[in-house]
């Protein structure tokens, strides 16, 4: 062959090659919900998920994570929509152990209601959150991404296409690197992809979202309309023996002509041609793509059935070279037990992580064992494994910053009414029966300026209510005998031994005590309007914690020469990993000793420095920080 000839050959063979569609740069994972999903910044439960918890999610074979969040709740609202500087701060620390443990974490706008339409007037509080956003996140590594808007709908495709035009031109006037994750509407359907225009930013990912067939993927979910809380056992595949009968409130529905189409639209084929429609729109457009949720809703299906869709549809994706995000991880739809505590040890249900090929860790019975240590159930944020579970319509934030005890902030009780409660779900239920008997107490800050303020303080243990088991409680109360109600804090050191058993409240009926409390099965702790109504003032608490040291000593500074606001060093007592945050200008110096005058650990910090305690013996332990003049701040910590 003419060697003067092979180079135009190779060339004319590179071009006549079909042009093979772009990937995302992540493979599958899982929707990470519930989470920054809260209403507001000053109720979110930044503690439900650590660190750790992302290498476990990672440690599942996952490489991303789509985090959905509410990000026009996390803003002061109209006409600037500035972020909270709460919730960013609490975001950063998830990007952070997103790019140190190397999972690619999706910051999904989630601010979605099913039951309203999109507004045609969505642009205002785009436009402006995502220019602080992406603003605050441009020069982060790769493994971060933006998605624009879960699940547009009922706004039509020429108006949303104009205005994701202009997120990605305000996204882009700050940041240039990072992908952007855009949809299309009708809640991201499959069939409004190719409605989308031709953008002509070159790094977007195409999104799209996957329940089909509908009947089965939400059979029993309250948020359809109609709701199809009273559909359930729908088959997948199709078999007309197991098919339910449909009950009459949904005949004349659209659910009725669902159903009895649904020997065509319950089929692996079916959701191969759905998946087909993706990849022509990818081959056309030359585009990544992406399902960032599928999943099938637990109350109401079969699990087997689960298992056969979660594979089949898993499989058509990654055949079609399509990465995916499931909905979700302990929620709903998620891979855990239904009656679990979502322990992936202990809690993940096997034939679902096999189906999605996930690689579970061994699963073993969970044994409960008595706590042996403190428990911080509220240092800044509350602590893992504990949810809020409060009642009633009064107002409670999480995260006052102005005058804590210690630390950055301190949660606010604002105007309880009679039984009302701030309310801490232990998850699993604890076993306090070492702690009652080696001196253990709860120890808490409080402050208030009502001089009648009163309420009690109790732990309820668990209960079965088709054991004839009832749900117990022990008490103290709280008044102007223990705390002087002047605005300044109150140091409360209640041991458990000193807690009264009260009786229970089934729901119904009041019982007294009967000397049933179970200390090893503690499920709530509850500080309770009891009472009477005290509308129209507040209580506030800091450094709630079950522990048998004075935590009056350990978490007091002993010199403090730095500006209010200069140092944030949380927590206290400290576990695992304490974490200082430094808005001084310049460089600063630390040295951590422990009580016998050794030093343990020594460094530089700038802006924000994470120390691993979690090698350290239990105790007492001095910080110093110094800059180079004349500023030191020296604090007590204690190692749990």
């Amino acid at each position: 062959m003419n060697k003067r000839i092979l180079p135009v050959f190779l060339l004319l063979f590179v071009f006549l090659l079909p042009a093979y569609p772009q990937q995302a740069p992540f493979s599958r994972g899982i929707n990470l919900t519930n989470w920054f999903q809260s209403p507001s910044a000053a109720e979110l439960v930044f503690g439900k998920y650590t660190k750790e918890s992302f290498e476990e999610i990672q440690s599942l074979g996952v490489d991303v994570i789509r985090l959905p969040i509410n990000l026009h709740n996390m803003s002061d609202g109209a006409p600037d929509y500035t972020l909270s500087p709460i919730f960013l701060n609490f975001l950063d620390q998830a990007v952070d152990w997103a790019e140190e443990v190397g999972i690619h974490l999706i910051l999904d706008n989630h601010t979605f209601d099913p039951a309203v339409n999109t507004p045609v007037n969505i642009d205002e509080p785009l436009l402006k959150v995502w220019k602080q956003l992406a603003g605050r996140y441009a020069n982060r590594s790769e493994y971060i991404h933006y998605e624009v808007l879960n699940e547009p709908h009922g706004i039509s495709n020429a108006i949303w296409s104009a205005i994701q035009q202009a997120v990605i031109d305000t996204i882009r006037t700050v940041d240039q690197t990072h992908s952007i994750i855009v949809g299309g509407v009708d809640f991201n359907g499959i069939d409004r992809l190719n409605d989308l225009p031709v953008y002509s930013d070159t790094n977007l990912i195409y999104t799209f979202h996957l329940y089909d067939p509908f009947i089965f993927t939400h059979q029993g979910a309250s948020w359809v309309d109609p709701s199809l809380v009273d559909l359930a056992n729908i088959p997948f595949p199709y078999e007309q023996s197991r098919m339910p009968n449909l009950p009459s409130t949904y005949q004349g529905t659209w659910i009725e002509n669902v159903y009895n189409d649904y020997s065509n639209s319950g089929t692996v084929a079916a959701l191969q041609n759905r998946i087909n429609i993706v990849s022509q729109f990818r081959q056309n457009r030359n585009v990544p793509v992406f399902c960032g949720e599928f999943g099938v809703f637990i109350p109401n299906s079969n699990n087997s059935d689960r298992v056969f869709w979660y594979d089949q549809t898993r499989r058509i994706l990654e055949a079609a070279n399509i990465s995916w995000t499931i909905w979700d991880y302990e929620g709903g739809f998620g891979i855990y037990n239904e009656n679990g505590n979502g322990q992936i040890n202990h809690d993940l249900n096997i034939g679902i992580t096999n189906a999605l090929g996930f690689t579970a860790p061994p699963q073993t019975p969970f044994v409960q064992s008595p706590d042996s240590s403190g428990i911080m159930i509220y240092s800044d944020f509350l602590g893992q494994d504990i949810e809020p579970a409060n009642n009633g319509g009064q107002e409670i934030n999480y995260y006052v910053e102005d005058f804590a005890a210690y630390g950055d902030y301190h949660v606010k009780w604002r105007g309880p009414a009679q039984y009302e409660h701030l309310g801490f779900d232990f998850k699993p239920n604890r076993d306090f029966s070492f702690l009652l008997n080696n001196n253990f107490a709860l120890d808490l800050f409080i402050r208030g300026t009502n001089p009648t303020t009163e309420f009690d303080i109790r732990f309820l243990d668990s209960f079965e209510p088709t054991g004839g088991d009832l749900p117990w409680r022990m008490r103290v109360k709280v008044d102007a005998s223990d705390v002087s109600w002047d605005g300044k804090w109150n140091h409360l050191h209640i041991p458990l031994s000193s807690f009264t058993e009260h009786g229970s409240w089934d729901g119904s009926t009041w019982h007294d005590p009967r000397g049933e409390f179970d200390w090893t099965k503690i499920d709530f702790l509850e500080i309770v309007s009891e009472y009477k109504n005290q509308q129209g003032f507040d209580i506030w608490f800091d450094q709630i914690q079950i522990t048998n040291q004075d935590t009056a000593m350990t978490t007091t500074s002993i010199e403090e020469t730095f500006p209010a606001g200069s140092l944030s060093i949380f927590p206290n007592p400290v576990k695992h990993q304490l974490q200082i945050i430094s808005q001084w200008e310049g460089p600063l110096q630390f040295e951590l000793w422990d009580s016998m005058g050794r030093l343990q650990m020594e460094g530089n910090i700038r802006q924000r420095k994470r120390l691993n305690m979690q090698e350290l013996a239990p105790g007492i332990y001095l910080l110093k920080i110094r800059d180079r003049d004349r500023y030191q701040s020296i604090r007590r910590l204690w190692k749990e």
